[in-house]
């Protein structure tokens, strides 16, 4: 599946060595302002070679909007944008075409389709984030004139806490070949109570999802996440007064709907599979080979992966609040 929502639905498209990436929104609601620098920054956060901590690719991520609006404003009809890429180099990755890479997606892609893209993962690359980023920068224009606004940080790296600890985990990792993981934490702030539905269309339920939708991602916490199965329910539960909720055990979320309290996200990233380390592996035809991941790479996932982070929680609460629309017209029974 390349289509993510259901009022707000992105298809995304393009391989990381390609020609371009891209994604079309439809579903987005006309006279919103909009033009490429609304999106940019956004994508410009995402962007590679920007640090010494980051992959050296160098691309400019400028995007180009192709439909959708008319004099600088959307028209409710799908918007189309696209990012074309500036630096491929598919060649580098020749060595790759016929052996199988540790802590990637070969392997299944090979088995699920019979085929796959060998220049640097194609769909599985962490480039086919982009078009993510694209779809949540308006998600989030969108959001923030209801007053919902959305931010990230990194939590940890290799179990540093200490922001120059852990840019020392990532330099470390990367002079030995090696790479490193973390933890991210997202947060919503302003969303009014009501956003999700009690069973299938729960709020929580779709974060999670759009998190673990993000290739790096190998766990999601929503609140006190699994530290609450240590908790009596005297601890866990946010109590409340006339000002509003004492505490935010739950993350925002009860019953599978927004509570009116901070959202609150935490996901865990695992450590670039991608690594100049030798390690053992198996080629296509089955045979034991070796393998030493030369490139250009990031040492750590977590520092990039933030606003592709903070855009997938935006493309989900942008679904669930044109959901809610749609019973508050009811209820005031504009329709």
């Amino acid at each position: 599946m390349n289509t993510f929502g259901r009022n707000f639905r992105c298809t995304t498209f393009g391989e990381s060595h390609g020609t371009a990436l891209g994604v079309v929104i439809d579903g987005c609601p006309p006279h919103i302002p909009l033009t490429g620098e609304d999106i940019q920054p956004l994508l410009d956060r995402r962007r590679p070679g920007q640090s010494d901590l980051v992959s050296p690719r160098s691309e400019p991520d400028r995007v180009e909007i192709l439909s959708g609006t008319f004099e600088g404003v959307t028209t409710g009809t799908p918007i189309a944008m696209i990012v074309f890429n500036r630096d491929a180099r598919g060649k580098e990755y020749e060595a790759l075409r016929e052996v199988f890479r540790p802590g990637h997606a070969d392997a299944a892609m090979q088995g699920k389709f019979g085929i796959r893209d060998h220049r640097g993962g194609g769909r599985t690359s962490g480039r086919e984030t982009l078009a993510r980023v694209a779809a949540g920068a308006l998600a989030m224009k969108i959001l923030a004139r209801e007053g919902i606004a959305i931010s990230s940080r990194i939590a940890e790296i290799h179990g540093e806490t200490d922001p120059a600890r852990m840019e020392e985990a990532i330099r470390s990792a990367r002079d030995a070949g090696d790479s490193v993981g973390g933890v991210v934490v997202i947060t919503a702030t302003g969303c009014p109570a009501g956003l999700g539905d009690p069973v299938f269309g729960r709020l929580d339920a779709g974060i999670a999802g759009a998190m673990m939708g993000i290739g790096a991602v190998k766990g999601v916490e929503i609140g006190d996440g699994f530290a609450a199965a240590r908790l009596t329910g005297s601890e866990h539960n946010d109590q409340m007064n006339r000002t509003g909720y004492l505490s935010n055990h739950a993350g925002g979320i009860l019953g599978g709907m927004s509570n009116g309290n901070e959202i609150v996200v935490r996901i865990a990233v695992k450590p670039t599979p991608s690594i100049r380390t030798a390690q053992r592996t198996l080629t296509v035809s089955g045979e034991e080979a070796e393998i030493r991941i030369e490139g250009r790479h990031d040492p750590c996932i977590a520092p990039r992966i933030l606003p592709v982070a903070e855009c997938m929680l935006a493309l989900v609460l942008v679904d669930a609040w044109l959901e809610a629309e749609k019973y508050r017209r009811f209820r005031t029974r504009e329709c």
